[in-house]
């Protein structure tokens, strides 16, 4: 069968926040976009749900905000765990200037919905669902577009940019010849709903101390669950049973242990495999990779979905003129990298070290001595702002550049 053939100024091959935040600016512009997403739908639970400060404030920048806060979702102005059985609050996004000074836990899924409605504004925008991305065009050592397989056939897509927003598999990226170095990471994380228990607690995000670490992410009515083990131990914990399972959360987190029983199965536990890696390169000539395509994120901070969208946001600033021009240049391609990069540095470093310390609760070690846990908590006023900063605005936040710039 003859493939379809299409002209754009950008390809984006992946749904996601990157891809789907990235569609709107670049059409936003008045660039012809096309985003493909392989998938039927966005519903696709234990993803990232965690929308931090920096990204409501890009949202209210596109005039987006209200809307968004409109959709179901849970605003936190703080953020506690329990350490070796004591309560600290470890990050206060209250002391962040307002109005966006929360934390959004929000369904993925509503968020992708919600972006998908608004960029459908542009008539220069079109997100194809259950459209793959298989391969690159390359022509000269260029990057011309992409070929995909779609509903109607075989697809041809030529775009002036191809950008790979499609994850930490990403097709693209290895079609490029663009390999990942990787960190070594010693945990995975169990995913799992749980309802909340009839007496719950103050928003907790997790349980840590020799006896294990649970996360307990609030969603209203229920918890989107984790539970840390050791790299490689899923098998074996599976082998012990559902019951060894619900054994093990509650020796972490005891309070819940009126709700545990709700996992009956082991089809409502999801293996995420935690990975930290990074691009040497993020690009070659008329291509570029962003997101987790090119810097898969830990767990850790739940920051992967707004590194995403920021990596997003320094794309389409810095290339957005170039293609109306009808060019990407590959120097241009090289100053969104090093612009990226550092912040992406900073942050997987600060992952790597936090990662020495949660393997101590799969390994039944005290995770900090008493007097270390004292003094986090004297001085948690300090901490908690400086938290607030680090994780919910980041080291080098971007900001969409105006229309008019």
């Amino acid at each position: 069968m003859t493939a379809s053939r299409i002209e754009r100024d950008c390809v984006i091959s992946g749904g996601g926040p990157a891809g789907m935040v990235l569609g709107y600016l670049l059409a936003r512009a008045g660039l012809r976009v096309t985003v493909l997403e392989k998938h039927a739908d966005f519903l696709r639970d234990f993803r990232g749900d965690t929308v931090h400060p920096s990204t409501v404030t890009l949202l209210g920048e596109l005039g987006l905000r209200e809307k968004f806060l409109e959709l179901p979702l849970t605003r936190l102005p703080t953020m506690d765990a329990v350490i070796d059985g004591q309560r600290l609050t470890i990050v206060d996004f209250s002391t962040l200037p307002a109005p966006d000074n929360f934390l959004v836990l929000a369904p993925q899924w509503d968020f992708l919905n919600f972006l998908a409605r608004e960029v459908a504004v542009f008539p220069n925008f079109e997100l194809r669902m259950l459209t793959e991305a298989t391969g690159l065009i390359i022509e000269d050592g260029q990057v011309r577009g992409v070929r995909a397989t779609s509903p109607g056939g075989p697809l041809e897509i030529r775009a002036t940019l191809t950008v790979a927003a499609d994850g930490r598999a990403s097709a693209l990226r290895a079609a490029a010849g663009l390999v990942p170095e990787e960190f070594g990471v010693p945990i995975d994380v169990l995913w799992f709903g749980l309802p909340k228990p009839p007496e719950a607690p103050p928003p907790t995000l997790g349980y840590l101390s020799r006896r294990g670490m649970v996360l307990t992410i609030d969603r209203g009515d229920r918890y989107q669950s984790g539970m840390v083990i050791r790299k490689g131990g899923f098998d074996k914990l599976r082998g012990a049973g559902i019951e060894g399972l619900r054994e093990q959360i509650t020796h972490a987190a005891p309070v819940l242990r009126p709700v545990v029983g709700s996992l009956t199965d082991w089809e409502q536990v999801k293996l995420l495999t935690v990975q930290i890696n990074r691009l040497r390169g993020w690009y070659r000539p008329g291509f570029i990779a962003i997101g987790d395509a090119a810097h898969a994120m830990s767990p850790v901070f739940g920051v992967g979905v707004n590194f995403a969208i920021q990596d997003a946001v320094a794309l389409s600033n810095a290339i957005a003129a170039d293609l109306a021009a009808g060019a990407a240049p590959t120097a241009t391609l090289a100053r969104v990298q090093r612009r990226r990069e550092w912040p992406v540095k900073v942050m997987q470093r600060l992952q790597r070290n936090a990662h020495r310390v949660i393997v101590r609760a799969t390994t039944g070690s005290r995770i900090a001595p008493r007097w270390a846990v004292r003094l986090l908590r004297a001085a948690s006023p300090l901490l908690r702002r400086f938290t607030a900063r680090f994780i919910g605005i980041g080291v080098l936040p971007e900001h969409v550049k105006s229309r008019d710039a």
